[in-house]
């Protein structure tokens, strides 16, 4: 199988490389990240986003770098979803202590999804995925699909959160926490770089890290991610 996508505008974000500018300076031999900082979303009234996780708030914030159509598609992916969230709250049931109902309603799997029409009064049709280390390129084939039955573009956010220590032996994930959004249109669109992504596994690994950092600095590249072939390419 083999997917092809203009890409109309992106975002991106990790505690290292908080905005599009910032991952033109990326490269591989990073330190240890600030894991414990949190997008500002200044965008959003204090209200509203002082009740939302990190993870929330990293896919509302490159949904946001993205400047995706008003009122568009869109596709939000998560391996974990807002697993930290319910850890909490599995953590106040042993307690035997009273469940916060804003947190029980945010624990959700598309809780992003959900937040993102709000705060945008976004209208149209959402779809959440989870699909193990298949998550991004499985929501990409949602996505194409999309676009094969309606070509306006759509926005596809993907973002994850480590995991709680507890699932630690059971995951290794160095790049997170990490998250960003696509704005995405079939293949073709002039002046706009090209993404393929291709179901074979020959080429050797590549990081996001590396795939933001081509897109940062216009550079072609191509590597496996999330169990799929992805070549870039700015001709």
């Amino acid at each position: 199988m083999q997917l092809t996508f203009s890409l109309i505008s992106w975002g991106a974000w990790s505690p290292d490389c908080q905005h599009r500018d910032a991952w033109s300076a990326w490269h591989a031999q990073q330190g240890s990240p600030n894991t414990e900082a949190v997008p500002a979303l200044e965008h959003v009234p204090a209200m509203q986003r002082r009740r939302f996780s990190r993870l929330t708030r990293m896919m509302l914030e490159v949904a946001h770098q993205a400047n995706a159509p008003d009122n568009c598609r869109s596709v939000f992916a998560s391996r974990h979803g807002e697993l930290n969230r319910t850890i909490d709250l599995l953590q106040n049931i042993i307690g035997d202590e009273p469940l916060s109902p804003m947190g029980f309603s945010q624990s959700v799997h598309n809780t992003a999804s959900g937040l993102f029409g709000i705060v945008h009064q976004n209208r149209a049709a959402s779809t959440s995925i989870a699909a193990g280390t298949e998550t991004l390129s499985q929501a990409m084939v949602e996505a194409y699909a999309q676009l094969t039955e309606d070509p306006e573009p759509l926005l596809l956010v993907f973002g994850d959160d480590p995991v709680p220590p507890v699932y630690d032996e059971y995951t290794s994930e160095y790049e997170l926490p990490l998250a960003m959004g696509l704005v995405l249109a079939p293949a073709g669109v002039t002046g706009k770089p090209q993404l393929t992504l291709k179901n074979s596994r020959e080429l050797p690994g590549m990081g996001f890290g590396r795939l933001l950092h081509a897109l940062a600095t216009g550079q072609d590249c191509q590597g496996q991610l999330s169990r799929w072939d992805w070549k870039l390419s700015h001709a």
